[in-house]
C-alpha cells in the first residue's frame, strides 16, 4: 500500500457517524474544540480530519478514545445557531490515519496519513462493481427509505471507489461496522464486505416481510372477530339478551381453567359448541346451560391434602365423646390401616346404635381428625332411585342425584361423607334406592359412578363413605356385605353424668346467655334429671331438660331484675324447674307379684324393661295375646304354652289343666308394637306363675329365646338389655349361656353392678325366678311312665341326667 504526504491538519472527533470520501453530510457542532476546529479549517482554507469516537458517551474525548482512521474533509459551510452551537456542511475528501495526535487548549491537531484505495482495476473488480449495483439496485426496492435520486446518483458514478463509499453512506449499519469498512483500503474486499452486509440486510428484508403478512392476517381475523361479537351483543341488547355473548365467553374460559379428565371435557365442549348454536329463547337452552354448569362446579381432581395421625385422632374422638371406648378403638384401627397404604379401599364404615349415642357426631370427628371437608346427606323417606342416581335429561326439570349435589358442595374429590339414616330408606314402584347405593358403596366400582344426569362415570373412590343406623333390619343384606358393622351402644348412668358435667352443661350455659358458675347443677340433681326425667339410650332428652331448666333460670332472671344471680340445683329443686317427674326410679315393680314377670327388651332407642303379666279366668282352654305384639311373639307366647302343658305333670299340674281355664297374656304400654323371640322365657315364667299360684322375683329380669323342649337360644342387643335392667334398679339377670361370649362387650361397671346368671333351659329359669315356700320344690317327682303316657312329645322333654 503506497502512502501519499503526511500533513497537519485539524481534528474534529465524530460521535456516532462516519464520514466517508464523497459523503456531504450536516453536523450539528456544540463542543468548543471542535467549533474552533471548524472555524480554524474555515478561514485557513485548511481540510479537517473528521474522525469517530470508540465511546459516544465520553463528553470530553481524549485521544485514545478515538480510532485511528478518518476522513479528511472540506468544511462547505458553517451558521451559528441561536443557542450556541454551530451547524456545519462538510464534504468528505480521501481516506486517512493518523500517523501523530496532539492536543493543546483550543482543539486537537494530527499529522495524518492519506492512504489512497489499492486494487483500482482489472476484471475482478468490475464483476465486484456489476454485483453491486444489481444488488443495490434490489436493495433500493426493497428499502423504501432509500430515496429514487440515490439510485440515480448511483447509476451515473464509474469510479468503483466513489460508488462504494457513497453506498455505504446510504445503508442503515452500527458505527462499528461502518468505521470497519472505512478502514479497508483494497477494493474488492470493501466491495465484498458491502455486497456481504446488503445480502443480510435484504435477507431481513424477506423475513420482516414473512412477519409482516402473518400479523397483518392475524391482525386482519381478530378485527373481524372482535367486530361480528360487537355486532353479535348488539342484536342481542336488541332482541333482550343483554350479556348473552359475554356469558359463553365465561363458560369457555371456565372451562379452559378447570382441570377437567379428558372425557368430560371433550364431553363438555362439544356441549357448549351446541348451546352456541341454540337460539337463546329455546327451553333446550336452559338445559344445556344447566348440564354444562354442573359439569364445571364439580369437583374432578382437587383434593383436600389430609394426613391420618393416630394420635391426633385418638385425642380429637376423646375430646368430642366420652365412653365408646369399642367404637373408637375400631374407629382407630380403621384410619391406622388407612395411613398404611394411602388409599381409602375397603369396607366402608356403617355406625349402628340407637339415637342420641353419637353416631354423626362420630363422623364429623373422623373428618376433623383426618383433616378432611365433611358433607352429610340423610337418607330417611328416600324412595326413589333417582334421587341417589339422578333424572335422564330427557326430564323436564331433571338434576343430578344427592350423592352429585353433595359432591358439588363439598368442592374436593375426596370428603368425609356420611349417609345418615339408611335404614330409613323405603322401596316403591320408583324403584329401590338402597340398590343404587350398592354402586355408591362398593370401592371395586365406585371409581366408575354413573349418574343419570350427568351420563360421566364420576371418581368416587377417594370419599371416606361412613353411614349411620337405628337398627340393622331396614339395611338389605347386599348393602350389609359391603359395609363394615361398628356397634354403639347406649350409654351408662355414671357416662352420662360425666357427659352432662363436661359437654352437655357448659354447652347449654352458653347457648342460653350464662356464663360459667352462674347456674351450679349438684351431681345429685344431674342423676335425678337421668333417672326420673329421661328414659334413653342416649342424651338428647338429657340435653333439652338441661336447656330447659337454663330457660326457666333466665326468666326468672328477667323477672327478678337482677341479671348477675347466681342459682343452684340441687336434687330437691329439680322439681321446680321440670315438674313431675315422667319415669319412676327404680324396681318395676315395688313387691313380687303372681303372674308377672319382667323381660328384657331391645328397641330402636336402646334397651327396655318389658313387663309380662298372665292371669286365669274359668273358661275351656282359649289363650289370649295382647298389646300389640307381631307375629314373632305370639308365636313364642303358643311355644311358651306348649312347654308349659309339657312340663304340666312335673309341675304338679292336672294333664287337662289347659281345658278347664283361659289364659290371657298382656304386655302393657298396649300402644308401643313389640315383637321379636327374646321374650319366651319371660312369657313361659308369667303363665307357670299364674298356674302355680307363685310370685316371680321383682329384682329379677331375663331374657331368651324358647323352644318346645324348653332349651333357650341366644338372643341380640344384650349390652343394651343389661343397661336398661341397670337403670330399673335391676340386680339379677337370667340369660342364655351361649350369650356369655358377649359379655366382653358389656362395660365392666354394669356387669360388676348386676348378677349374671347363664342359663342353659326353661326349668333353671323357674327354679331361679319363682319364689317357693321354705322346704318345697318346684318340680315334683313324678314316675317317667306317667310322663310318657300324658304327655307329647315326653321323649325331648325328659330332663338331662
Amino acid at each position: 500500500m503506497s502512502e501519499l504526504s503526511v500533513s497537519s491538519f485539524p481534528v474534529m472527533p465524530l460521535r456516532d457517524i462516519v464520514i466517508f470520501p464523497g459523503m456531504v453530510a450536516p453536523l450539528v457542532v456544540g463542543r468548543k474544540k471542535s467549533i474552533r476546529a471548524l472555524e480554524y479549517a474555515m478561514e485557513e482554507r485548511s481540510l479537517i480530519f473528521l474522525v469517530t469516537q470508540k465511546d459516544a458517551g465520553v463528553d470530553e474525548p481524549k485521544a485514545r478514545h478515538l480510532y485511528s482512521w478518518g476522513t479528511l474533509a472540506a468544511v462547505m459551510q458553517l451558521l451559528r445557531l441561536p443557542d450556541g452551537t454551530i451547524k456545519a456542511l462538510v464534504e468528505g475528501k480521501r481516506r486517512a490515519r493518523i500517523g501523530s495526535i496532539s492536543e493543546d487548549e483550543f482543539f486537537f491537531s494530527a499529522d495524518v496519513i492519506e492512504t489512497p484505495d489499492t486494487e483500482t482495476e482489472g476484471p475482478e473488480l468490475k464483476a465486484y462493481v456489476r454485483e453491486l449495483r444489481r444488488t443495490f439496485d434490489q436493495y433500493t426496492k426493497a428499502n423504501k427509505k432509500i430515496p429514487p435520486e440515490v439510485l440515480k446518483t448511483v447509476t451515473t458514478i464509474e469510479n468503483p471507489s466513489r460508488l462504494v463509499d457513497l453506498i455505504c453512506a446510504h445503508v442503515p449499519l452500527k458505527t462499528e461496522e461502518k468505521q470497519e469498512i472505512l478502514e479497508i483500503t483494497v477494493l474488492p474486499e470493501r466491495i465484498s464486505r458491502v455486497l456481504e452486509v446488503l445480502y443480510r440486510e435484504m435477507e431481513l428484508f424477506e423475513l420482516e416481510k414473512t412477519i409482516h403478512v402473518k400479523v397483518k392476517k392475524k391482525m386482519a381475523e381478530t378485527q373481524r372477530n372482535y367486530y361480528l361479537g360487537e355486532k353479535i351483543k348488539v342484536i342481542h341488547d336488541e332482541m333482550g339478551q343483554g350479556e348473552g355473548g359475554d356469558d359463553l365467553a365465561e363458560i369457555e374460559e371456565a372451562i379452559e381453567k378447570k382441570n377437567l379428565p379428558k372425557q368430560v371435557k371433550d364431553k363438555v365442549v362439544k356441549e357448549l359448541k351446541k348451546l352456541r348454536q341454540m337460539p337463546p329463547m329455546s327451553a333446550e337452552t336452559t338445559v344445556v346451560r344447566n348440564y354444562i354448569d354442573t359439569i364445571i362446579t364439580l369437583p374432578w381432581k382437587k383434593k383436600t391434602r389430609s394426613k391420618i395421625d393416630i394420635d391426633k385422632a385418638e385425642v380429637i374422638l376423646d375430646e368430642d365423646h366420652y365412653g365408646l371406648k369399642k367404637t373408637k378403638e375400631r374407629i382407630l384401627e380403621y384410619l391406622a390401616v388407612q395411613a398404611q397404604v394411602k388409599k381409602i379401599k375397603g369396607p366402608i364404615i356403617c355406625l349402628v346404635g340407637p339415637p342420641g349415642v353419637g353416631k354423626t357426631s362420630v363422623c364429623k370427628s373422623i373428618a376433623r381428625a383426618m383433616n378432611r371437608k365433611f358433607i352429610r346427606l340423610s337418607l330417611g323417606g328416600v324412595r326413589d332411585e333417582a334421587e341417589i342416581r339422578g333424572h335422564r335429561r330427557t326430564y323436564i326439570g331433571a338434576m343430578p342425584g344427592k350423592i352429585i349435589l353433595s359432591m358439588q358442595k363439598a368442592k374436593v374429590v375426596n370428603p368425609v361423607f356420611c349417609l345418615d339414616e339408611v335404614d330409613k330408606m323405603s322401596v316403591d314402584f320408583r324403584g329401590d334406592p338402597s340398590s343404587a347405593l350398592l354402586e355408591v358403596l362398593d370401592p371395586e366400582q365406585n371409581y366408575a359412578f354413573n349418574d343419570h344426569y350427568l351420563d360421566l362415570d364420576y371418581d368416587l373412590s377417594g370419599v371416606f363413605f361412613i353411614t349411620t343406623a337405628n337398627n340393622l333390619h331396614g339395611i338389605p343384606l347386599p348393602l350389609q356385605d359391603r359395609m363394615e358393622i361398628i356397634s354403639l351402644s347406649g350409654y351408662t348412668e355414671e357416662e352420662k353424668l360425666k357427659i352432662a358435667e363436661g359437654f352437655l352443661l357448659p354447652k347449654q350455659l352458653k347457648a342460653n346467655g350464662f356464663k360459667k358458675g352462674d347456674i351450679h347443677f349438684s351431681e345429685h340433681a344431674v342423676l335425678e334429671i337421668i333417672r326420673r326425667y329421661t328414659r334413653e339410650a342416649g342424651v338428647r332428652n338429657l340435653e333439652r331438660a338441661i336447656a330447659s331448666v337454663c330457660r326457666k333460670v333466665a326468666r326468672d332472671r328477667l323477672k327478678r331484675k337482677d341479671p348477675q344471680k347466681k342459682y343452684r340445683l340441687s336434687l330437691q329443686s329439680v322439681p321446680k324447674y321440670l315438674g313431675v317427674p315422667k319415669h319412676r326410679y327404680g324396681l318395676a315393680e315395688e313387691r313380687d307379684e303372681i303372674g308377672l314377670a319382667t323381660g328384657l327388651a331391645w328397641t330402636e332407642v336402646g334397651g327396655e324393661l318389658l313387663q309380662i303379666e298372665s292371669t286365669l279366668m274359668p273358661g275351656a282352654g282359649k289363650m289370649t295375646v295382647t298389646g300389640k305384639l307381631g307375629d314373632v311373639m305370639q308365636e313364642s307366647a303358643q311355644a311358651a304354652l306348649t312347654y308349659v302343658r309339657s312340663r304340666a305333670m312335673r309341675l304338679g299340674l292336672d294333664s287337662d289343666f289347659y281345658q278347664k281355664v283361659d289364659i290371657h297374656v298382656h304386655v302393657p304400654e298396649g300402644a308401643i308394637p313389640k315383637d321379636g323371640p327374646s321374650a319366651g322365657i319371660t312369657i313361659a315364667t308369667s303363665i307357670v306363675s299364674a298356674l302355680l299360684k307363685l310370685p316371680v322375683d321383682r329384682r329379677l329380669a331375663m331374657t331368651g329365646e324358647i323352644t318346645l323342649r324348653g332349651r333357650i337360644l341366644p338372643i341380640g342387643g344384650l349390652t343394651e338389655k343389661l343397661l336398661a335392667a341397670k337403670r330399673g334398679n335391676i340386680t339379677r339377670i337370667l340369660m342364655p349361656r351361649e350369650n356369655e361370649r358377649d359379655l366382653k362387650e358389656v362395660p365392666q361397671k354394669v356387669r360388676n353392678s348386676l348378677t349374671i346368671e347363664l342359663v342353659d333351659d326353661v326349668d333353671e329359669v323357674l327354679i331361679q325366678a319363682l319364689i317357693v315356700k321354705e322346704g318345697e320344690e318346684l318340680f315334683k317327682d313324678v314316675p317317667m311312665e306317667s310322663i310318657f303316657h300324658d304327655v307329647t312329645l315326653s321323649a325331648h322333654n325328659t330332663p338331662a341326667q
